[in-house]
């Protein structure tokens, strides 16, 4: 068992080097592209190298903490990994062309949101039997919230019939995370770390992500809004949806370990 555990961290370590060298050549590699004064493409390096950083710290606790918490923590890793390298490329857009282009932003949140959600069923399946209906309901609402959001923005439909059905999306999350299954089963049966987890995790949901709708009514709806204030303020408020976001999932790992050794 020992020298498994020393091969699992070994090759842990291995992964995040490899990790960290990629992304190392990706920062160098336009990094100069940066001009003094350009605090749009500041934001974009500060969250690129801070979910970059995220992503070593979860894939490592993962395999430190292990057990039924692995599941929760590799997905945070991989929220983090997919973001890194959508900020990476943004990054590079917007200093070659002053330009952030939807389809960026998009193609991010349809491949981490759904991950951010399914970690509601993940942390409540690591304490508790837990119905798959859960898990189905946050990725459907998920979906229903993103893909007519996209297609409102990108004028494949009417703006504000995306908008609203966006909307609806996300008060169906709102209402299963607060109100529903997944809120009954962590405060019926969760411990209180994982209680307190859930707590910011479904509050950083409620308000962390009020970011985006607001910027899609100001953007598409008002008239329009600056594209340098929306993209600092996007790139910033990642830092809580998906870097904090992972931390209070790996504060309940870490505490419900603890707890049990």
């Amino acid at each position: 068992m020992l020298k498994l555990n020393s091969l699992v961290t070994k090759g842990a370590a291995f992964l995040a080097f490899a990790f960290l060298s990629q992304v190392t050549i990706a920062a160098s590699g336009d990094s100069a592209m940066l001009e003094s004064g350009d605090f749009v493409g500041y934001s974009f390096w500060l969250i690129s190298m801070a979910l970059a950083a995220a992503t070593i710290f979860f894939l490592m606790e993962s395999m430190r903490i292990g057990g039924k918490w692995a599941t929760s923590l590799t997905v945070s890793a991989l929220v983090t990994f997919i973001a890194a390298f959508h900020y990476f490329y943004m990054r590079e857009v917007w200093v070659s062309t002053g330009t952030s282009p939807t389809d960026f932003r998009y193609i991010d949140w349809l491949l981490t949101v759904p991950l951010l959600m399914i970690e509601f069923y993940l942390i409540l399946a690591a304490i508790a039997t837990v119905s798959g209906g859960i898990f189905w309901r946050l990725l459907v609402g998920t979906l229903v919230m993103l893909v007519p959001g996209y297609m409102g923005e990108a004028g494949m439909i009417n703006s504000t019939v995306g908008f609203v059905i966006g909307m609806l999306g996300w008060a169906y999350i709102l209402y299963e995370i607060f109100a529903g299954e997944a809120s009954k089963v962590a405060a019926s049966q969760a411990p209180a770390a994982v209680q307190k987890s859930y707590t910011l995790m479904k509050w950083t949901v409620s308000v962390g992500w009020a970011i985006y709708p607001i910027g899609y009514f100001f953007g598409y709806l008002a008239g329009g809004a600056d594209a340098s204030t929306l993209n600092i303020v996007y790139n910033l408020a990642d830092v809580l949806n998906k870097i904090a976001f992972g931390v209070f999932i790996w504060y309940a790992a870490n505490e419900d370990t603890k707890a049990s050794a």
